[in-house]
Formats: structure tokens, C-alpha cells, sequence
């Protein structure tokens, strides 16, 4: 199968005509523009703003109504293309469109997907094997709903998915794609990212997931004292809300258990709700006998785990030396654990980030 992408931008392109968002003057400033995303599949059928356009005159129309073993249909979400050679494509049908093929669907061999509406459909459709390996994955209508290109394009290798500019060629070219996604990303991949209360870092955390088929949420525990919050439960009922429906929830505080266990993608949320859980356990608030031993043995089997799990890891921990020096001995405890907890796991980590008001910032690739 050989795809054109003639134009790869939102409704009215990238930058939009008028817009003065951030995204769109970035855009216009370094000379990266993008036409309305459209495709021509094999020289036969365009798919893109103006629906289903086929191509090459009335035998191209009969082509597609089925005589030549071509077939469109419409689906949830936009267009299943089965070519004559028996190649499947999906296209959206539009800006914010999901997928969601029906079930008994076949595999594709290109897949285009507008990830900035829901990046969770990427990991959905692997997980029913509709995207497998050897699929080719690409973004469609890429517009200011992205801070940067520079943004989409880091977002694309966590993903596993290209972004083709306008004019690019997409083939089903089985060994080249296979090469390709062989090198994205290495297993395990342990990822640590930071961040201050309501910083985005959890989002950001979520988002680097979205595109894994097998994912297990690890919720380490309630803090000290916040039993029957509002503001605590609101919190968590946020987060809920925000995970995809199909991963996996585990409530737990034994962190070294499920990173032992781990082959899939695990996202930890978070390591300063895991201390301070692990603090009250080990009775260390109040300093009592043996009980900062009993703490630091726990995250030494955290950091010994953290760095022979065989999973792909993203944790989400707390920053928390950036403020006053707190006014009380725990909170002082805490802060100091912390820090020091946060070192050893992003000195065992291939990625760590910090997150500041909702903007990245890597703190380094090994």
C-alpha cells in the first residue's frame, strides 16, 4: 500500500488562519506549517476534509463500491479501507474522531489517528490487536491543540508513531517498519518524573502510557490523616476519571512485589504517597525505636528492584526541595527521605523529567 499524505495539519491547517495561540505563532515563527489533513491511498481514494473522493475516473468508482476489490466503509470514528491487494487502512474522520472499529474487525497495515483528541485509542486498539507490531502508525490532523511540533514529535517516540509532514510517502514496507520500531524503545525503560502540587505531572506521566496495550496503575495509598477528605477524594476520583477504562488498578504499598512481577507497562502514582504510607507503617513519624532502619530497608528494596524489573516503568514522585525548610520535624523527615529516595531511583532511571506548571523539562537521557 502506498499513501500520500497530501496534507497533515487540523481542519484549517497548522498554524491556523488568524490564530495567535502560542502553538500557531511558534509554528508560523520557525516556517513549520501544515495543510488540512488529507490522504490518496494508492492513487484509487482520497480520504481527508471532502469525505471519500475516488480517484482515476468511473472504474475507480466501481472499484470502491466493491467490483475490484476495493472497499470503504464508514466506521465509529471514520474509514476502514481494504485495498485490492487485501491491505487495511484507517483514516478519522475528522478532528477529534476516534477510533473504535466494531468487533470482528481485521488488523491494519496503516493506521492514522488523531492522538491529540484521545492518545488512549492508540493503546485500546493494540490491546484488541487491531495495531500490531509490524502496523504503520501515524498521526493525523496535527494542530494547536500541541504546545510545539518539537512537543508532538517527543510525544510520537514514547508513542511509537510517526508524524508525517505534507508531501511524505507511507508504504507497507514490512522489514523498514520493523527495523524502525526496534530501535523506539528499549525494554525495560524506567521513567522518574517530578513535580509540585498540581504541576501536570501525573497528566504528563498518563500521556507518556496512553499508547501501551497492557498497563497496571499501581495507587500506593492514602497519606496520613486525609481519611474521609473531600479534597482527597475529589483528587482521586479526578485521577480515576482520567485513566483509560481497560488498564489495571492495584492499591497497594508493596512496590518491590510488583515491579518483581512486572512485564507489561506499570505506572506508579506516586512515590511521596508510597513514603509516606511506608513512614506511618514503619511508626517512623514519631521516631520510634528502629523505625527509620525499618523505613530505609523498604526503599533500599524499592531502588534494588527499580533497577532489575524487567517492566516498563513510569513513576510519578513529589519535588519537594524547591520550598521553605519545613516547620516541623515530620515534615522535615519526610522532605529529607524524599529527596533522598528521589535520587537513588532517577540515578537508576534512562529518563527523568520535571514538570512545572504543566511544561517539561528532561533532566537527562542515559
Amino acid at each position: 500500500m502506498h499513501v500520500l499524505v497530501e496534507g497533515s495539519g487540523g481542519s484549517s491547517g497548522w498554524p491556523q488562519p488568524g490564530c495567535r495561540c502560542a502553538s500557531c505563532l511558534r509554528c508560523r515563527s520557525d516556517g513549520n506549517t501544515r495543510l488540512r489533513s488529507t490522504i490518496v491511498v494508492d492513487g484509487v481514494v482520497r480520504l481527508g476534509g471532502e469525505g471519500v473522493v475516488p480517484l482515476g475516473g468511473e472504474g475507480a468508482v466501481r472499484a470502491i463500491a466493491g467490483d475490484g476489490g476495493w472497499r470503504v466503509r464508514t466506521i465509529a470514528g471514520g474509514w476502514d479501507v481494504t485495498s485490492a491487494r487485501g491491505e487495511r487502512l484507517f483514516y478519522p474522520a475528522g478532528p477529534g474522531a476516534v477510533a473504535d472499529p466494531p468487533e470482528g474487525t481485521a488488523p491494519y497495515d496503516v493506521a492514522f489517528l488523531d492522538m491529540l483528541a484521545d492518545p488512549a485509542q492508540l493503546g485500546r486498539l493494540r490491546a484488541r490487536g487491531l495495531i500490531r507490531a509490524d502496523t504503520v502508525t501515524a498521526v493525523a490532523f496535527a494542530d494547536h491543540r500541541v504546545t510545539s511540533a518539537a512537543e508532538l514529535g517527543q510525544r510520537s517516540r514514547f508513542w511509537r508513531v510517526s508524524v508525517p509532514g505534507d508531501g511524505d510517502a507511507i508504504t507497507t514496507d514490512r522489514s523498514a517498519q520493523e527495523k524502525g520500531d526496534a530501535g523506539t524503545r528499549r525494554a525495560p525503560w524506567r521513567v522518574l518524573v517530578m513535580g509540585g502540587a498540581r504541576s501536570g505531572k501525573s497528566e504528563r506521566a498518563e500521556l507518556r502510557l496512553a499508547g501501551e496495550p497492557d498497563v497496571t496503575y499501581v495507587a500506593t495509598g492514602r497519606r496520613p490523616g486525609e481519611a474521609g477528605d473531600p479534597d482527597w477524594t475529589a483528587r482521586v476520583a479526578a485521577h480515576r476519571a482520567r485513566r483509560p477504562r481497560w488498564w489495571r488498578t492495584v492499591e497497594t504499598t508493596d512496590l518491590a512485589g510488583v515491579l518483581g512481577s512486572a512485564r507489561g507497562a506499570v505506572l506508579i502514582d506516586g512515590i511521596g504517597t508510597w513514603l509516606a504510607a511506608v513512614l506511618d507503617e514503619c511508626d517512623a513519624w514519631d521516631g520510634a525505636a528502629g523505625s527509620g532502619e525499618k523505613a530505609a530497608k523498604r526503599a533500599g528494596e524499592l531502588v534494588a528492584v527499580w533497577r532489575q524489573t524487567e517492566a516498563y516503568v513510569v513513576a510519578v514522585s513529589d519535588e519537594t526541595g524547591m520550598g521553605v525548610v519545613p516547620a516541623t520535624a515530620a515534615g522535615r523527615l519526610f522532605r529529607d527521605r524524599l529527596g533522598r529516595l528521589n535520587q537513588a531511583l532517577a540515578a537508576e532511571s534512562e529518563e527523568t523529567e520535571l514538570v512545572i506548571a504543566g511544561r517539561v523539562m528532561p533532566l537527562g537521557t542515559w
